[in-house]
Order: C-alpha cells, then structure tokens, then sequence
C-alpha cells in the first residue's frame, strides 16, 4: 500500500497515513479540513531518481553476486550506483 501525504488545513500540519487508493478518497469524504499533497513518495525508487545514494554494502554485495556469475552485467550496475 502506498504513502499519501496530508495537510490540515486548519493547523497546516502534514502528515502522511499508509492506505489503498479507496480508502484515501473515503478518508478525504469525511474529513473536509484535510487535503492531499502530492510528493514524491508514493511507488517512486529515489535512488533511481538520484534523490538518495546507495550505500557501500550494497555496491559490495553486487559486486561478489558478479565475481560468482560467469556473463553477469552486475558489475556494470554497480558502478552506475
């Protein structure tokens, strides 16, 4: 399920709830002060975005999945990350 970010529009806080598509508009019906801000969080991989690195780990992990994998194109991966 995805995030949805809120603003009350009484307090101007924002905050975000975890549920379905329905169930954000059926929330939005019954509560008027409340209102939908759209950022960038929903279903979006920020590290593809560039917004946010990969760490180290996690380049060292695939380069030893590519030293065990005769033909694997991971190395090339990693070093785009």
């Amino acid at each position: 399920m995805p995030l949805y970010d809120f603003k009350n529009k009484d307090t101007g806080e924002v905050f975000e709830k975890m549920m379905s598509i329905s169930a954000k508009e059926e929330y939005l019906a019954a509560n008027p002060n409340v209102e939908s801000v759209l950022g960038a969080n929903m279903l979006i991989d920020p590290v593809r975005l560039g917004v946010r690195k990969t760490d180290q780990g996690f380049k060292e992990v695939l380069q030893r999945i590519h030293e065990k994998t005769p033909g694997s194109q991971l190395n090339q991966s990693a070093k785009q990350i």
